[in-house]
């Protein structure tokens, strides 16, 4: 049992889940930039409070399946997303999909999934994934991130599917409904609301964790790591930091890469001069972004570890802050219907 399913290689694993699934059904000029964007998938948050690995809970995109669910309500397309109690009824329910023609989006976990290299293999559990098919005891798996589609046993499936821990998936289903026709002044406003949801998300969120508003605290917050902390849990910290920035997905940097890519690509449908210029501010923090990684790297691997090394991330995160503030603020003062 083989759907007609067409696999592409993408930078993150649920705006190319997204991606595909809607091309499957038809909207041929959803890209992965686009999905991202109209996604309002950037994001910023640090809660300190909650622990993840051994540090705290850092995310540089929006909660996992609001990519997906978000894109799909801008078109007005209904999104089916289901989770099950059991793996009998999880698995038992994908099957009556895929016999159905349906594939079906995954929320899964990292740690258990055998195609992964080992050192890409950790507790993660917002990885998103396409089944489309069975053939004996093997399902049919695009994973966007693979080059190539793969698969994964009955047991290693049901197994990401329950993973357990933060963000558990609880074999969470998730696919698009066909039959809506969708047309280029819906994908516009779909461009229109994603930019106002991400200005809103990334200026507006009261309180100091999310956000630019995130990012100052957090660049702050890592200038009193050594001291506070003492340099080994200090470095474990920062390996939080890089390991959700450039591991999960494209991370801090890539995100930033992603969303100037989503406005040159809105250039297309809103040829305004600003966006140009407004996605070369996002490839510059791009770029800050890999660099505060690269050195937050040589402080957890103990090539270097003063508190100026301290104070060089935290500065290049207030730098961040302050860049992407001020995208977002040219962003909100275009004025679209001119």
């Amino acid at each position: 049992m083989k759907i007609d399913f067409t696999h592409i290689q993408s930078a993150h694993c649920e705006s190319g889940v997204t991606r595909n699934l809607l091309r499957h059904i038809g909207v041929d000029k959803m890209t992965e930039p686009l999905a991202f964007g109209i996604g309002a998938g950037l994001f910023f948050v640090y809660v300190p409070f909650i622990k993840i690995n051994n540090g705290p809970a850092i995310a540089f995109r929006t909660l996992p399946g609001q990519i997906f669910s978000r894109t799909c309500k801008s078109l007005g397309i209904s999104v089916f997303r289901k989770k099950f109690g059991d793996m009998e009824r999880a698995e038992a329910f994908l099957m009556d999909c895929l016999e159905k023609g349906q594939p079906a989006g995954c929320q899964v976990g990292v740690y258990f999934l055998s195609y992964f290299p080992k050192e890409y293999r950790f507790h993660f559990n917002a990885h998103n994934l396409v089944v489309y098919g069975k053939e004996a005891d093997n399902y049919l798996i695009s994973d966007p991130v693979m080059e190539e589609p793969t698969m994964l046993t009955s047991y290693e499936l049901g197994r990401v599917r329950f993973a357990k821990g933060a963000l558990a998936p609880r074999g969470q289903l998730y696919y698009p409904r066909p039959g809506v026709a969708i047309t280029d002044e819906q994908i516009k406003r779909a461009i229109r609301t994603g930019i106002n949801k991400n200005i809103h998300r990334m200026l507006h969120i009261p309180g100091p964790i999310a956000g630019v508003k995130g990012i100052r605290y957090t660049g702050r917050r890592i200038k009193t790591w050594r001291d506070k902390l003492g340099l080994h849990k200090a470095g474990l910290y920062l390996a939080q930091l890089v390991r959700m920035q450039e591991e999960i997905g494209t991370g801090g940097g890539g995100f930033r890469y992603m969303y100037g890519a989503f406005l040159q690509e809105a250039f297309v449908w809103y040829p305004y001069d600003e966006l140009h210029a407004i996605s070369g501010m996002f490839t510059r923090s791009g770029d800050s972004w890999r660099e505060a990684a690269i050195l937050a790297a040589g402080i957890y691997k103990g090539r270097i570890g003063s508190q100026q090394d301290f104070n060089s991330i935290g500065d290049h995160l207030l730098e961040i802050a302050e860049l992407e503030r001020q995208a977002f603020v040219t962003l909100s003062k275009i004025k679209w219907h001119r």
